[in-house]
């Protein structure tokens, strides 16, 4: 029976265009290495760094694998580098909340399975550290105790679209496959739930789909279809 529901994070808990989003982003975060790398080579380096974590199906945290891949082409730059990223997090990462747009649809959402008593959970891809997803939460208008577990950089071992990513989060939360639906905008990172036999609803707003293939997803539509959708959910409480 139902009784959890799994959120993308991006696109979905949160309004803002992806494509937007890594401008800003990959701008404010280049900033803070001008003195060491011209912007397209610091990028470079980061979504090379990101393709390993992704790839990777060890034991290791996210953080570990991203850090590792960076290390083989910073070599003794890294510490340098760590202070770097926190010190953007800490301070200029909020720039990005300036393209986010509050979603009064997503707040009625998530207030209404809370009083009908849903187990609810972030399934952002944790490529993030634990700072800026709660950072982005919080921009949603929600609170981080709202959710029982997020998922991050520092603490999960897997990405999106690997079913692994799926198999720890229900490990984690001790939830099976039938008790679950996952909620996102990515029709191939979120939806690769299906494979796992979670029920999927795919958000279309703010829609990421990467070929002209078919939507696959057990249920499809906006904020306000999906808000309909959880107004018909039966009760737990």
């Amino acid at each position: 029976m139902l009784n959890t529901i799994l959120f993308d994070l991006d696109g979905t808990l949160l309004s803002i265009d992806h494509k937007q989003f890594g401008k800003i982003y990959f701008g404010g975060l280049s900033s803070h290495f001008t003195d060491m790398y011209p912007p397209e080579e610091l990028i470079r380096l980061i979504l090379d760094a990101t393709e390993a974590m992704v790839a990777d199906l060890s034991d290791k945290t996210n953080e570990t694998v991203f850090m590792e891949s960076l290390e083989t082409k910073v070599n003794e730059r890294l510490g340098e580098m760590q202070g770097r990223f926190r010190l953007f997090y800490e301070k200029d990462f909020d720039q990005l909340r300036s393209a986010v747009v509050k979603n009064e649809i997503i707040i009625e959402t998530i207030s209404i399975l809370k009083s009908k008593g849903y187990q609810l959970v972030i399934a952002t891809n944790p490529m993030f550290p634990k700072i800026a997803i709660e950072k982005r939460i919080n921009w949603t208008g929600l609170n981080r105790s709202d959710f029982s577990y997020v998922t991050s950089f520092e603490a999960n071992h897997f990405c999106k679209p690997q079913k692994e990513f799926f198999i720890e989060i229900l490990k984690d939360i001790n939830k099976s496959p039938e008790e679950c639906l996952m909620v996102g905008n990515d029709a191939q990172e979120d939806m690769a739930a299906k494979l796992f036999n979670i029920e999927t609803y795919l958000i279309t707003d703010y829609l990421i789909h990467r070929h002209d293939g078919p939507l696959v997803a057990d249920n499809t539509g906006t904020f306000l279809d999906f808000l309909k959708f959880v107004k018909a959910l039966p009760s737990l409480v």
